[in-house]
């Protein structure tokens, strides 16, 4: 076929036009292809987050939505991991519901209260409480009759006869304890006094509301929310500062106690202003030397001090579910020379709630890694079957494990010949740990530390105790972590 000029003059033209059409629609090409990867990526991210990530978003205590199951679910059981129900739901025939907490205040903090908003596990479980598993044959027929189903029960890591021996031992005082499994994180045992009923919670609460009231901190966690001076438990951490600057000369240090001395004009003394004498570094720790750790504190990198306690998890965020204070520790680089004495005996400004010195601790029992302290082992629907387990999950580690080893032997040296020997001397079992006395006012009102790890060599249980007022009330934490151990190994 032979072309025309005037043929080949339309076919350009034709040819121009469909390239300026190729080029007009090349954007709306890009935005139609964008818009198809988007809706893909949309469909895909909600196939994936009902299939992994709902149930953890529904379970997330602060979620509203869970309330509205309380509907057509009664809300199951907590119990100890031994067996022992500490909180339960009695419907009567009109259907309505009442929470039972059958050992009162034993367990008030630990389990919390179900009325005026959740605290404790009841808002931790929450989810879990108000699920239910029953067998489908039994879940059909109440809902046939309109009956609520039985909710799932949460299996705790907590046991028994710890928490009572703790809470016993706590007495009358103010405090708090806490204890935990190192190798895996299963706290079991958390008291805090002082404390309530939450089967009366409604009396509690018009109290709080009434001015006699207005100040009452009976509500309070002291476990995982009071923050205290450590006192001389932070020694540990200056301990640890002390070895990491002098990793192969840190047993060659020595210091000759004179009961007191003046670190940058401030006046520090030993207990009662006893005079130690010359003494070694694992001494010091021993007897609790104030004297000598100021001047340990003294020659320290401010600096790397800093390091050191935020890599201890201070001023951070703890790996812990339930509701708790950050600790607090302020020397820096730039911190004055004044601020460091009193900061290395665990006075100044530095706070520690008893959650967190547990936490420091464990890890120092468990070649310096922290395992994250739980209370939820397991859920169970109403007939005993497992619906899920909760698995031990590791933090990371919060210093060496020689570093941790040397620490541990230095606090066997506290409980076998030092500030707290008399009160492990004869047991069945060894323990390293570390005394505090902390003084919170300018008046000599002191609070009583202890935290420490049972059978050194291959740790048990792992133990923080803080006892509030204790030269008023006699009451020694070591004598409370004391009646702690006695019942473990007494099981």
């Amino acid at each position: 076929m032979i072309l025309t000029d005037k043929d080949e003059e339309f076919l350009e033209k034709e040819k121009h036009k469909a390239e300026n059409n190729r080029i007009k629609n090349k954007p709306i090409l890009v935005i139609t292809y964008f818009m198809v990867m988007a809706f893909v990526g949309m469909m895909a991210y909600v196939v994936y987050f009902m299939q992994f990530k709902a149930g953890t978003v529904i379970a997330n205590s602060r979620n509203t939505r869970q309330n509205s199951f309380a509907e057509t679910v009664e809300r199951g059981d907590i119990i100890t991991s031994d067996g022992v129900v500490i909180a339960t739901s009695e419907t009567n025939e009109e259907g309505d519901t009442t929470r039972s907490y059958p050992y009162g205040s034993m367990f008030a903090h630990l389990v919390g209260y179900d009325s005026y908003g959740k605290t404790g596990l009841e808002l931790q479980a929450n989810f879990y409480l108000l699920r239910s598993h029953i067998n489908i044959v039994e879940r059909v027929y109440k809902e046939l009759r309109e009956e609520k189903n039985r909710g799932d029960n949460v299996i705790t890591t907590v046991n028994f006869h710890i928490q009572e021996a703790a809470y016993n031992a706590l007495g009358g005082c103010n405090g708090a304890v806490m204890v935990v499994e190192p190798k895996t994180g299963k706290i079991l045992a958390m008291v805090s006094k002082p404390d309530y009923d939450p089967n009366d919670i409604d009396n509690v609460w018009a109290y709080l509301h009434s001015e006699e009231g207005a100040e009452s901190t009976i509500l309070l966690n002291r476990a995982t929310q009071g923050l205290y001076a450590p006192g001389s438990t932070f020694k540990v951490v200056t301990l640890l500062e002390y070895i990491k600057e002098h990793p192969t000369d840190y047993d060659l240090y020595g210091y000759n106690c004179s009961g007191s001395e003046i670190f940058a004009g401030v006046n520090i003394h030993c207990y009662d202003s006893t005079a130690h004498g010359t003494e070694s570094l694992a001494d010091s720790l021993a007897y609790s030397c104030n004297s000598s750790f100021a001047n340990i504190g003294m020659g320290l990198d401010f600096g790397a001090f800093n390091e050191t306690a935020e890599s201890l998890l201070f001023n951070s965020e703890l790996p812990y579910d339930g509701e708790y204070n950050k600790s607090e520790f302020v020397i820096t680089a730039d911190s004055p020379k004044d601020a460091m004495p009193q900061t290395a005996i665990g006075q100044g400004d530095t706070r520690v709630t008893p959650l967190h010195n547990l936490m420091i601790v464990s890890a120092i029992a468990n070649d310096g890694e922290l395992m994250k302290p739980y209370l939820m082992d397991s859920i169970e629907n109403d007939d005993g079957a497992n619906v899920k387990t909760f698995k031990t999950k590791s933090y990371g580690k919060l210093m060496d494990p020689n570093e941790a080893a040397i620490l541990t032997e230095y606090m066997k040296g506290v409980c076998d010949y030092g500030t707290a020997a008399r009160y492990f001397y004869g047991a069945a079992y060894d323990v390293a740990g570390k005394t505090g006395t902390a003084e919170y006012d300018n008046e000599g009102n002191c609070n009583s530390w202890f935290i420490g790890f049972s059978n050194p060599d291959n740790p048990d249980i792992c133990i923080s105790v803080v006892v509030e007022d204790s030269n008023s009330n006699g009451v020694s934490a070591s004598a409370v972590a004391k009646a702690v151990f006695d019942a473990y190994y007494a099981q």
